[in-house]
């Protein structure tokens, strides 16, 4: 569990000097708030003090705040985001692409050994740079042009609350055996997510760090029970390099974006520890559980056709159907091992909306004075409504959804680190706290769009999917997301060489 930060330790006064903090950042980017909006804040404050909630936001953490020392947190904060249901309704997805068991677990444990270093290695900046994942965006992107890919982040994490809810709320729906709708579902979910995202860091950390235990139970017992069904592999074609790639696609759509709100999670751990430590714990706990998980999704996946109950499970409340089904020859015990595995879901998606409310903050600088936690309502209040709608056509959304992830965030993580590494020298200190909110300190951004946006030359072609198939694609399967990183991370190195040239930042 991770110690809490000192501003939260400090009392009422620390959470009243971070308003102030708000309120001056507020001013620099042209906000003048009256004064009953800042003595509500101030009321605000000191109530919030007296709780467990985060105010901070996106404000830059402070070398004398980076105290925490728990510094497995990281990895447990990976592995509740994992252990769930989420990594099993993407293994899923293998069968579709022709695969058997054994080429969905190959292209499973590469794909993940491959993508998970990114995040991993992307949250080692946290603690020494003291920056959210996207403010450390705008030394690379700038000022104003970071809200494209904050945009693009914001439906992407929108988009994995959207996942989870409906996975979750036809769980519950499956146990309750039609009486509950998936919609009723969805709205639990929800609110339950609600709550632990609301507070913040601290809440976070506690959770995540204990509640992937009773998630990995209840996983563990869903898999005795449906044991000897998942041997009644369905029968497949040999794989074919298209198929392995596109699920590989699939697989790299599911790691990668976690990039974009890796160092949300490790701003306030003390910098001193080992980078290559933290790495191995972040890359520990997203490979390990993933990979179990997907190749545990990709056979039932397999065995579905062959199990008529698991399959008129499927077809009514899909993977919630399918894992009531597994359950059924444990009774009572079967359903409440099924709410179990939903409430498994809310370590991922109350850290997905944690960052949602951060990525808010980031996209409209003037909503700095609206506390953090304001946004996870907000959040919420999106999500559901469009959880109940896609949860109509649920394989289809996720795999309309997965398509158009994958390939924006490899080009944003490829400048990120070829930023840090070649242009920055690895060197932390050139991240300036007090240069995070200033657009005249920091680069155009120029370099970054257009490396981002021209590498799509080459990666629609490389696209392999239901609505679309490149030429290049046709011949070798979806190569879209390697093509991204790729031209990416090479069209960044002239570019931005360009741009330091006339600019001088």
């Amino acid at each position: 569990m991770s110690q809490a930060p000192r501003h939260r330790e400090e009392g009422p006064v620390a959470a009243r000097d971070d308003v102030e903090k708000v309120a001056e950042h507020s001013q620099a980017s042209g906000y003048h708030g009256s004064t009953l909006a800042a003595s509500l804040r101030r009321r605000l404050a000191d109530l919030i003090s007296a709780g467990p909630i985060e105010e901070r936001g996106v404000l830059p953490v402070a070398l004398e705040d980076r105290t925490a020392t728990n510094y497995n947190s990281y990895f447990s904060i990976w592995a509740c985001m994992n252990v769930n249901l989420l990594p099993i309704t993407f293994g899923l997805l293998g069968p579709t692409y022709g695969l058997g068991l054994r080429d969905c677990a190959l292209v499973i444990l590469f794909f993940c050994l491959l993508t998970a270093a990114i995040p991993a290695y992307l949250g080692t900046l946290g603690p020494k740079t003291g920056l959210r994942q996207m403010i450390q965006a705008r030394f690379s992107f700038g000022r104003y042009l970071v809200s494209v890919p904050v945009i693009l982040n914001l439906a992407t994490l929108t988009g994995f609350c959207v996942v989870i809810c409906v996975i979750g709320g036809q769980c519950l729906s499956a146990v309750a055996g039609g009486s509950l709708t998936p919609a009723v579902g969805i709205v639990i979910m929800g609110v339950m997510a609600l709550l632990i995202s609301f507070c913040g860091y601290n809440v976070l950390h506690q959770y995540e760090r204990w509640a992937w235990i009773p998630a990995l139970i209840a996983i563990v017992i869903a898999t005795g029970c449906g044991g000897s069904g998942l041997r009644e592999q369905a029968p497949t074609e040999p794989a074919t390099p298209g198929g392995v790639l596109s699920f590989g696609m699939i697989i790299a759509s599911y790691m990668i974006p976690y990039a974009c709100l890796a160092s949300d999670f490790t701003t306030y751990l003390n910098p001193k520890f080992s980078s290559l430590r933290l790495f191995l714990y972040g890359y520990t706990g997203l490979v390990v559980p993933s990979v179990l998980l997907m190749v545990l999704g990709a056979a039932i996946g397999g065995a579905i056709a062959s199990n008529p109950e698991w399959e008129a499970g499927y077809e009514t409340t899909q993977v919630g159907g399918v894992l009531a089904a597994m359950l059924s020859r444990a009774g009572g015990f079967g359903k409440f091992v099924v709410v179990v595995l939903s409430l498994t879901l809310l370590g991922n998606i109350a850290a997905t909306m944690y960052s949602i409310t951060l990525n808010f903050q980031i996209l409209i600088p003037q909503l700095l004075v609206v506390p953090r936690y304001m946004f996870s309502i907000l959040v919420t209040a999106i999500v559901i409504p469009i959880s109940v709608e896609a949860a109509r056509r649920f394989f289809d959304s996720l795999e309309n959804f997965v398509a158009l992830i994958g390939y924006w965030s490899a080009a944003f993580v490829a400048v990120l680190i070829v930023e840090h590494n070649v242009f920055r020298g690895g060197k932390y200190h050139t991240y300036d706290h007090d240069s995070w909110n200033v657009a005249s300190r920091l680069p155009w951004g120029i370099a970054a769009l257009m490396a981002s946006a021209l590498s799509f030359a080459l990666v629609i072609p490389s696209m392999s999917q239901v609505w679309f198939e490149g030429p290049i694609a046709a011949k070798s399967g979806d190569i879209g997301f390697e093509m991204a990183f790729a031209v990416t991370a090479v069209l960044y190195l002239p570019l931005r060489y360009l741009e330091r040239r006339i600019s001088g930042r």
